[in-house]
């Protein structure tokens, strides 16, 4: 936008409590906060077209925190949790066979049985239903895209993002200036790296006294299998092949109803190995003899891709900061080991709303909520991250096979005794940080799709629904062009081409080729595309440019992916 624009005020709306996000996190505090006084005026910001569109999850859900909320919620036929787990395995995989890890050996948290199979986006369709029935107001199609501070520098609200703006930033015809919307209190429930919660976390150095926060870009297909080869309510898991020892992730599978299968891929983003291409890795994981049977003959119905929350216990940053509060993973509240997020996502959204709500009750707004902040690690959500805090870090610093039994030792001694034989283990490094220059590396070479089991970025994009109107602006934006070249190219040999899952990234020539690796003459003339009508805004390139040189934002309110039943 040109410095000459002069942008009339926005209009504005006020609010007891703005909840930025309808995942499962906003959406439980602003059905706490009615159940507390169905007085109070709640709004809840979603930037996808319709709740559930953006959410992707596993997910195997452990059903605390609804039933904690909605207590009779088994007696509504309208509920999501159809498919409880009947048959819980794990195995570690090697590239032809597969050994069981016996369920006995796993530590009592790991155990699935009074969980269910759920799609999370259905969840939180559900969830919104609850919501509006109470009173709360949902907008759907509204991005949160700035915050709005007051005079003493607390957040007192939002404003959504302007529609109708051109490439180039300036008006088009048909531009429309964004609403602010404010509140007493304001809450983040945006997931993993959500681009208001990172500005807050630095403005406020929310994150001082934490480790750095981890992350892992997760996968997820929706396959129609044969019914002899389905099972409703198995739960599988896995570690080892396609990854190599020193590469950390995993797979989920999950039998569904209706001859559905969820399959889905891990890959945590502290890899060393720029050449290394998490997509790529997932469709080699369906080729294992294991899995390659199950989905032969099926149709890939549904794609997804998004980055999750790893840090744990000690990367979780101070939730409170003047006028609101971090909820779900926004705040990092992932159970790493057992794959969950969602039970502590709704905890710490009826655990912040019980805050607000005893706050309000004393006349404050505006102000910090300390308590909040200060009775999470002793609500269960803090018992829930604190006996699994060192699995994540002996996977980092011994691999796979070594991180596995050491991480089941230690959960076993933190849950009998409350007691580490580590100790406090650490998280040394951001993701970005572990990058290794490609001269220390060979490039990979991964097969190519078949079409059958295994399938490219495009037809994947596709099936996600995804979708940007053209002509605005590029909402993924580079600070430096040429650090971007001198750098993640020249040095990195472009990783953004490989660790993004959408095809957004690309380095190409004058004659619009791609770059080949390894060319130093031809990379030097080389220019990177960003063809950001393809993000499915999993937010990877924000956590794993070596230079932190990209910075996810919001597109136009409604835009991105559109997942059904995922």
């Amino acid at each position: 936008m040109s410095e000459e624009t002069v942008l009339e005020p926005r209009e504005s709306m006020e609010f007891d409590v703005v909840i930025v996000g309808a995942g499962p996190a906003g959406l439980s505090a602003a059905i706490k906060l009615k159940q507390l006084n169905a007085d109070l005026e709640i709004v809840v910001l979603e930037k996808g077209p319709e709740v559930g569109a953006h959410i992707l999850s596993g997910a195997v859900v452990d059903p605390i925190a609804v039933d904690r909320l909605i207590p009779d919620w088994k007696e509504d036929d309208s509920h999501p949790f159809k498919v409880p787990v009947k048959d819980d395995i794990f195995y570690f995989l090697t590239k032809t066979g597969k050994f069981r890890l016996p369920n006995f050996g796993m530590p009592r948290l790991m155990n699935n049985h009074g969980n269910y199979i759920v799609s999370l986006g259905n969840v939180c369709r559900w969830l919104a239903e609850k919501a509006e029935g109470l009173g709360v107001e949902i907008y759907p199609g509204f991005a949160a895209a700035e915050l709005i501070y007051d005079e003493n520098g607390a957040v007192k609200g939002v404003a959504t993002g302007d529609m109708g703006l051109q490439k180039d930033g300036t008006l088009g015809p048909m531009h429309e200036r964004g609403m602010e919307l404010h509140g007493k209190y304001v809450l983040f429930g945006e997931g993993a790296r959500g681009s208001l919660s990172k500005e807050l976390i630095a403005k406020y150095e929310l994150d001082n006294e934490c480790n750095p926060p981890k992350y892992g870009i997760g996968f997820k297909e929706l396959w129609e299998v044969e019914s002899s080869k389905h099972s409703e309510g198995l739960v599988q898991h896995s570690l080892g092949w396609p990854l190599q020892n020193n590469q950390d992730g995993g797979s989920f599978v999950y039998h569904v109803e209706n001859n559905q299968v969820y399959v889905g891929y891990v890959v945590a983003l502290g890899y060393k190995n720029p050449y290394l291409s998490p997509f790529e890795e997932f469709q080699r994981f369906k080729t294992h003899p294991s899995i390659a049977p199950l989905l032969e003959g099926g149709k890939r119905l549904s794609y997804g891709s998004r980055a999750i929350t790893q840090g744990g216990y000690q990367s979780v940053p101070r939730l409170s900061f003047p006028g609101g509060a971090l909820l779900g993973c926004a705040a990092g509240f992932v159970n790493v080991p057992r794959i969950k997020g969602s039970h502590n996502a709704m905890l710490s959204g009826m655990l912040a709303a019980e805050h607000i709500v005893d706050a309000l009750g004393e006349g404050r707004a505006n102000d910090e909520l300390v308590a909040y902040e200060e009775a999470w690690r002793d609500s269960d959500v803090g018992k829930d991250l604190k006996p699994v805090q060192n699995v994540k870090p002996l996977v980092t610093k011994f691999g796979a096979i070594k991180g596995l039994v050491f991480g089941g030792i230690d959960m076993w001694c933190q849950s009998l005794f409350g007691w580490s034989p580590f100790g406090k283990m650490q998280h040394e490094k951001a993701d970005y940080q572990a990058t290794e220059p490609a001269n220390l590396h060979e490039p990979i070479e991964y097969p190519r799709p078949d079409g059958k089991l295994t399938f490219d970025r495009s037809s994947s994009v596709f099936l996600s629904n995804t979708n940007h109107a053209e002509g605005q602006p590029v909402h993924l934006k580079v600070a430096d062009l040429e650090k971007q070249k001198a750098s993640e190219l020249m040095e990195f040999a472009g990783p953004s081409q490989r660790y993004c899952p959408a095809g957004v990234y690309e380095w190409v020539d004058g004659n619009g080729d791609a770059v080949s690796l390894g060319k130093e003459a031809e990379a030097k003339d080389a220019t990177f595309v960003i063809n950001s009508q393809n993000c499915v805004h999993c937010k990877t390139c924000d956590i794993k440019d070596p230079n932190q040189n990209i910075n996810w934002t919001v597109p136009q309110g409604g835009e991105g992916p559109v997942y059904p039943n995922m």
